[in-house]
């Protein structure tokens, strides 16, 4: 028996004709086809050598090597027919039509299509048309019945397992499709196991349940069959047997879905969901504890209560929290029980939380007051609990890298740039895209810039107040005092100075310094206007819209003013806008004359006179002169004369010589020159030098000598 098994396989092998079980050795009455052949690389297979009779259907069976195989088709008619075709169908593509061959057979090629997940293939032969173009009814189906010998290995090259600890084990096979995997765990078996196909490949999963030496079997089944050696089919891989030393359990680690648990009333009171690997050994709907530590006796951090197991080979959980925890303090023990099963690790922490908010401007130090401006880079530091579990972030500001951030749980800093062209005025501190309550508010620049963007005219065109840095002595009269202001000059691209509030003091004095008139002009207020990134937002009714007039104010016109008048103007930023001092500039302006004229009084005395004869007169008692004269002032120095002046008038000679004899006495019309070296305010004794006409005496004359001078 042995024997003859042996000869069919070897003839089986060369490709010869096998007689098989149900075999029949001719055609039926009224088929289409009496013989038909497949050949698959140098292999033979024909009807009806190579038949099986399956579920009561004869079929054609062959052996096949991929999926894809193709093959050479051969039929024979039964009798003389016009032709034949073969049906088109989803399990095979006929590469080119039948062609008769000189035998009266008919040949074709044909490629398979998936022939492991296709357990039942059929040919359909039909007839063609007849000479009278009508078509045949005549047709017959050839079941076919593909087979396999694929084969299944297990290498096991450390043979210990612990108990609970999942195992996997790669098998080699070199037809992953052909092995039947039901994704399934055993239960109640020394060791558990399932079969799974990920990929290309079949892997073997272990979960052992009692520590020991343990066998294990694996009867596995194919899904294309093939012929044993008793020449029926067979769809069970040999068996594949592997002893394995299965020891004590050792704590396996479970990872979990979520880090972060929060610890609050609510996930005390109802819990929240968990998604933790399986292992194997839970029970549903059941409760176990979650401790810092191993030992029992340990506080309660959690406990978890296992609902429902997932396709993914995990399980749904509903954890309560009791005790907060953090990953860095240890593992969390999940024992049934006082009795440690697995370890797993996560984060129990109270949600985000802010409690205080402070800024640090550059150059300044923190405070509380949350005021922060266009284009300006602050520090943010964030004080509260949790806070590295938050995804904190202002609205609309941009961060800035900085080395030297602070971040821990309790404290973060952030470094950001207030974007110029903000928008909001309140910037919310959100925690991904909840607002905290805590809000930056955006206040404009608000600080002095130098007064280089004044101008004043006083009548010889705008001139910047900061040029001005003396008395300025203006020798016309004075129209007005206009002050005009260059608003594009006090914001830059990204320097912001914001709206300047100026306070104005005036004060006017005579040449005497006497005041004549004052007043103060309190917060007048320039904005900036473009290119500032921010002129849109500085705009309102308090900004100065055009040039400021003086006389609008003064009650002594500018125009007014006698010579030597003095007008003074301190322009200052106002400190109680800015707290700082901010920038000071005087404006000091000076009516100045290069002479002037007046009537001089003065008392001539020991007169030396030169007639116009030559005589010389005698030395004269005191006279008196009547003169219009002009002084002189000296440059660059206010309202201060020369020492000499020049005038025209009269000069009584001698005139306080009342006596009847006095023979000098005379009336002189004179031009005088004099010098006056010492100056005592209206009493002068200046050196006269002059001459002119005796009336009386109706000569010319000359003179010199000193004298008393009074100003009028």
């Amino acid at each position: 028996m042995r024997l003859s098994i042996l000869w069919a396989c070897v003839l089986l092998g060369l490709g010869l004709p096998l007689a098989g079980p149900a075999r029949g050795q001719a055609a039926a009455p009224g088929a289409l086809v009496q013989g038909v052949t497949l050949t698959l690389d140098t292999t033979r297979y024909a009807l009806p050598a190579q038949q099986l009779t399956v579920a009561g259907e004869p079929r054609l069976y062959f052996y096949y090597r991929t999926d894809d195989q193709a093959a050479e088709l051969r039929a024979t008619p039964t009798g003389p027919v016009k032709g034949l075709r073969l049906l088109p169908s989803a399990d095979f593509k006929l590469q080119d039509s039948l062609v008769r061959a000189a035998d009266g057979s008919y040949r074709g090629t044909v490629r398979f299509r998936n022939l492991t997940a296709t357990p039942f293939v059929q040919l359909v032969f039909v007839a063609t048309a007849d000479s009278a173009g009508r078509p045949a009814r005549q047709q017959q189906i050839v079941s076919l019945l593909p087979l396999t010998r694929s084969s299944l290995d297990m290498r096991v090259p450390n043979p210990e397992l612990f108990v609970g600890e999942e195992r996997v084990i790669d098998l080699s096979t070199d037809n992953p499709a052909n092995v039947r995997v039901t994704n399934t765990w055993t239960r109640g078996q020394d060791i558990d196991y399932k079969i799974t196909r990920e990929g290309a490949g079949l892997r073997l999963h272990l979960l052992p349940n009692d520590p020991g030496p343990h066998p294990l079997v694996l009867n596995l089944l194919a899904e294309r069959p093939r012929l044993g050696p008793d020449g029926k089919l067979t769809y069970a891989y040999p068996p594949l047997r592997q002893d394995f030393v299965v020891k004590a359990s050792r704590l396996r680690f479970l990872s979990v879905d979520r880090k972060d648990i929060a610890f609050d009333e609510a996930g005390r009171l109802q819990g929240t969901e968990l998604i933790l690997d399986d292992g194997q050994s839970f029970d549903l709907h059941r409760t176990y504890r979650l401790e810092a530590q191993q030992d029992p006796g340990g506080a309660l951090v959690a406990e978890l209560y296992t609902r429902n197991y997932l396709t993914n080979n995990r399980v749904l959980c509903q954890l309560r929290v009791f005790n907060p925890h953090r990953q860095t303090a240890g593992y969390l023990y999940i024992k049934d029980g006082d009795v440690a099963r697995y370890i797993t690790n996560f984060d129990i922490a109270p949600r985000p939380r802010i409690t205080a908010v402070s800024v640090l401007h550059r150059g300044g130090d923190w405070t509380q007051n949350l005021a922060v401006g266009p284009g300006e880079i602050v520090d943010v530091r964030l004080e509260g609990e949790s806070l590295l579990k938050g995804r904190f972030h202002v609205e609309d500001l941009l961060s800035v890298p900085s080395d030297s951030s602070v971040r821990s749980d309790n404290s973060l800093i952030y470094r950001m740039q207030v974007p110029l062209n903000v928008v909001r005025r309140r910037l919310a501190i959100l925690e991904g895209a909840n607002p905290t309550g805590f809000v930056l508010t955006v206040r404009e620049a608000q600080r002095p810039h130098p007064l280089n963007f004044v101008s004043v005219s006083y009548g010889e065109g705008p001139v910047p107040v900061t040029r001005l840095s003396g008395p300025v002595l203006y020798q016309h009269s004075i129209p007005d005092v206009v002050f005009s202001f260059n608003n594009a000059a006090i914001d830059g691209a990204t320097a912001l100075y914001g709206k300047q509030y100026l306070t104005l003091d005036v004060r006017v004095v005579d040449a005497k310094n006497n005041l004549l008139d004052q007043k103060t002009v309190d917060n007048l207020v320039i904005c900036p206007c473009e290119p500032s990134p921010r002129a849109a937002y500085y705009q309102d009714k308090q900004c100065q819209s055009g040039p400021f007039s003086l006389n609008t104010l003064l009650a002594r016109k500018t125009y007014d003013l006698d010579d030597w008048a003095r007008i003074t103007i301190t322009i200052r930023h106002n400190a109680s806008q800015y707290g700082e001092p901010g920038y000071t500039q005087v404006v000091d302006l000076v009516l100045s004359r290069r002479a002037s004229f007046d009537i001089d009084v003065s008392f001539p005395a020991g007169l030396l006179t030169k007639n116009q004869n030559g005589e010389y007169g005698s030395f004269s008692g005191i006279s008196i002169a009547t003169l219009a004269q002009l002084s002189f002032y000296s440059p660059g120095r206010i309202n201060h004369l020369r020492p000499y002046k020049i005038g025209a008038g009269f000069v009584a000679l001698n005139a306080f010589n009342l006596s009847q004899n006095a023979t000098d006495r005379d009336l002189g019309v004179v031009v005088l020159g004099s010098v006056t070296p010492l100056h005592t305010g209206r009493l002068t004794f200046p050196l006269y030098l002059g001459g002119g006409y005796k009336l009386s005496a109706g000569q010319w004359f000359f003179l010199l000598g000193p004298g008393i001078g009074v100003s009028l």
